[in-house]
């Protein structure tokens, strides 16, 4: 047995083994990791000591649970953002900080920079890669940009004109269903509920051109996205869930992996049955024959899609691409019209002068579809998230009044036309009350309202025709 002299460590020779040694070497290795991490960290709080932050709640779990997803949550919020109104960090624990920026000349260096400076979050969107893939809400760098490209043709307004009339078709589906409810008394509706099926009803059509009728029964497919989305915001909520190999043990992870199972197969078998289906050669021809006999949803579109070098998407980015619209485009646009639809109850005035706009936009047309002509688009800005660095407008005036670069949804205009849509023929048939019991604000991947988001619903005179 070999001796080794320690006399560093005060230690004279000692006996040596291999697994002494190896001990040492592992010991040592952890020891310069420890060393290494402590000193990133200092020096991490010694650069964040430029901003400013609010009384901590605890010594050791610093601001965690100050702002939390609920009303009070919000407040707090809104309160520290009035009080630190250029930004500020608040500590999630003891070794995760987060920083608040909330004015726009604060807020610019951060838009302004490339996605290599500022890469999204994965902690944000990886909950969500397992059902969307690699899609354009989560990708990021060239392939980003390749697919931005790629699918920026399936946004052109000649595409979207159609979809006016699936708009309809849903939303008068939805008003039919009120109109029979009110007439049995039941006035008092969860807007959340009722709009997030008819948004989901209009995607299906508009992405696969499939009825699934899942507004007047049930659909086994928009049960599953609904189920998927409650399971990523379930999920983001439990610390101990985040690692993934704990979370597929659980029996939400079984669930959630079983969902994904059911969605991506609907999807690729709607893939497969249309490539069956597409021609090889005389692509103009076979878009205008169909453009004639129906719409052009948004499958037939990527499938067509092809980069400057002539490339197609392959089936899993479709696929991606496909269930991303899916989850994107229905719960924004539903929370989007619910929230207006909640203002407008409480603000009958304002209510009643859209309701007249509308009617003069229409004058003596028929009140049971709403054309392309009459929802002009116009763009909207969204919020960032980059990082743990969170980016804030505290009022409506605060982006309009800063050029910030930031990167515009590229359903905007679908989602917009969608909105318009719907909202006007609402309009043209009910009158919207408040419920006697004020909403309590929700914050998930979309705002949400506790319970539902309730109002009262009284049917004017025009009736459906």
């Amino acid at each position: 047995m070999s001796l080794l002299s320690l006399p560093w460590l005060g230690l004279g020779p000692v006996a040596t083994s291999p697994g002494l040694l190896l001990m040492l070497v592992v010991g040592s290795w952890l020891l310069a990791r420890i060393l290494a991490w402590t000193y990133a960290f200092y020096d991490k709080c010694r650069r964040l000591q430029c901003f400013p932050q609010p009384p901590k709640r605890h010594w050791f779990w610093g601001h965690l649970g100050l702002i939390t997803p609920t009303e009070e949550g919000l407040k707090n919020l809104t309160q520290i953002s009035a009080t630190y109104s250029q930004g500020f960090m608040i500590w999630m624990g003891p070794i995760i900080p987060f920083i608040f920026l909330c004015h726009p000349d604060t807020i610019r260096s951060i838009t302004n920079a490339s996605a290599a400076i500022a890469p999204k979050d994965d902690l944000s969107i990886r909950f969500l890669k397992p059902w969307l893939g690699e899609g354009i809400l989560l990708s990021g760098g060239d392939k980003w940009s390749h697919h931005r490209r790629m699918l920026t043709p399936a946004f052109h307004f000649n595409i979207l004109k159609p979809y006016i009339k699936i708009f309809n078709k849903s939303a008068t589906i939805m008003l039919d269903k009120w109109q029979h409810l009110a007439s049995e008394g039941s006035s008092r509706l969860d807007m959340f509920e009722h709009i997030s099926l008819m948004t989901l009803d209009s995607l299906q059509k508009c992405i696969f051109s499939f009825d699934s009728h899942c507004q007047e029964r049930p659909s086994e497919y928009i049960a599953t996205i609904l189920e998927l989305s409650a399971f990523v915001e379930k999920r983001s909520q439990h610390i101990l869930q985040h690692k993934d190999f704990v979370y597929y043990l659980t029996q939400d992870g079984r669930r959630f992996r079983r969902a994904c199972r059911l969605v991506h197969d609907f999807t690729d078998a709607v893939i497969q049955e249309r490539r069956r289906t597409l021609p090889t050669q005389g692509i103009d021809d076979f878009l205008k024959d169909k453009a004639k006999s129906k719409t052009l949803d948004f499958i037939d579109v990527l499938l067509l899609s092809k980069d400057e070098d002539g490339k197609v998407l392959s089936d899993e980015d479709i696929r991606a691409e496909a269930d991303t619209f899916m989850f994107a485009g229905h719960d924004t646009t539903a929370s989007g019209l619910s929230w207006v639809l909640y203002n407008l109850a409480r603000h009958p005035e304002y209510q009643e002068r859209c309701r007249q706009e509308v009617q003069e936009l229409l004058k003596d047309r028929d009140p049971k579809e709403i054309e392309w002509s009459m929802t002009p688009t116009a763009s909207t800005q969204r919020t960032a998230r980059r990082g743990h660095l969170w980016l804030l407008f505290p009022s409506p005036q605060g982006p309009g009044k800063s050029a910030l670069c930031l990167r515009n949804c590229i359903g905007q205009a679908f989602a917009m036309a969608e909105m318009k849509t719907v909202l006007a023929l609402l309009l043209l048939h009910f009158r919207f009350l408040p419920d006697h019991t004020e909403p309590r604000r929700k914050p998930e991947l979309i705002l949400r309202a506790e319970g539902g988001l309730w109002l009262r619903v009284e049917p004017l005179n025009t009736g459906l025709q």
